[in-house]
């Protein structure tokens, strides 16, 4: 009975020893959770605020990729300081462990932030019929001699609106077609770019106006209506197209006079 006795009050003292180990590990876990969640902020707002401003972070898929990148990194370096922490090890053998995860972590957001930027839509592109947005991943660099003076360096505060020139033989229009169908768009073509102004006359030709979307669209007249109002604009001084990036379509309106894009809208995600 004794000797039970001691043993179960050794094994007792052994958990009251680990508490304080285990309350400065949950705190360097908490602590480097906390600076993550810093970084990962300020990383958003380079993000969503100069490359993929509203709608693109949706349209060009940025919000899902961050949103990933953010998980990944925020998890990765708090969980492995949890793993390892043990503030009974030498000084300096903690700081290079502290140090080694800190430089983990940091190329993997390095990397990660290098996949979103490569990625970022970089021109809402007039193709003849629609608005598409091009991504400076499809634009292949040694082509960008081939774009106007003013189009060869690739924006970094989100997309800019551009337009493609007219086709100048039968023979480049196909050219250009069976190259979009084997996967190259037309508006990563950088031969083909040209500044919005040179453009405006064919946009407003081909667009229309918006007051035919609530025809085509008579369950989310409200909706309509918002976004019209959101431009601050009268319904008949409103056109609009159709805009195409990667698997979704999304309307966009512009002004009826100048072309401008002024507003976006869901309409097929509300079917």
């Amino acid at each position: 009975m004794g000797r039970h006795f001691v043993v179960e009050h050794l094994r007792i003292g052994r958990i009251f020893e680990c508490q304080p180990s285990q309350t400065a590990r949950l705190r360097a876990s908490g602590l480097h959770l906390a600076i993550s969640l810093l970084i990962v902020v300020a990383a958003a707002i380079l993000v969503f605020g100069i490359w993929y401003p509203f709608p693109y972070s949706e349209i060009s898929g940025g919000r899902s990729l961050f949103v990933l990148l953010a998980c990944v990194d925020v998890v990765m370096g708090p969980l492995i300081t949890l793993v390892i922490f043990n503030s009974a090890k030498p000084r300096r053998e903690l700081v290079t462990d502290l140090i080694v995860i800190a430089a983990l972590q940091l190329v993997a957001l390095g990397y990660g932030l290098w996949t979103v930027y490569s990625a970022r839509p970089v021109h809402l592109v007039f193709e003849y019929s629609r608005m598409s947005v091009v991504r400076a991943a499809e634009i292949d660099p040694r082509l960008l001699s081939l774009a106007p003076p003013s189009l060869r360096s690739l924006p970094l505060t989100g997309p800019t609106p551009i337009t493609l020139r007219p086709f100048r033989t039968p023979s480049e229009q196909f050219d250009a077609t069976m190259a979009a169908i084997d996967g190259a768009p037309l508006a990563a073509r950088t031969d083909l770019w040209q500044s919005y102004e040179d453009g405006i006359g064919d946009v407003l030709r081909v667009s229309k106006p918006v007051i035919e979307l609530k025809t085509l669209f008579p369950r989310h007249g409200e909706a309509i209506e918002q976004a019209v109002r959101e431009t601050g604009r009268e319904m008949s001084k409103l056109r609009y197209l159709p805009l195409v990036a990667r698997d979704q379509v999304w309307t966009i309106l512009l002004d009826a006079s100048t072309a401008q894009p002024v507003g976006f809208l869901a309409l097929d995600s509300l079917q």
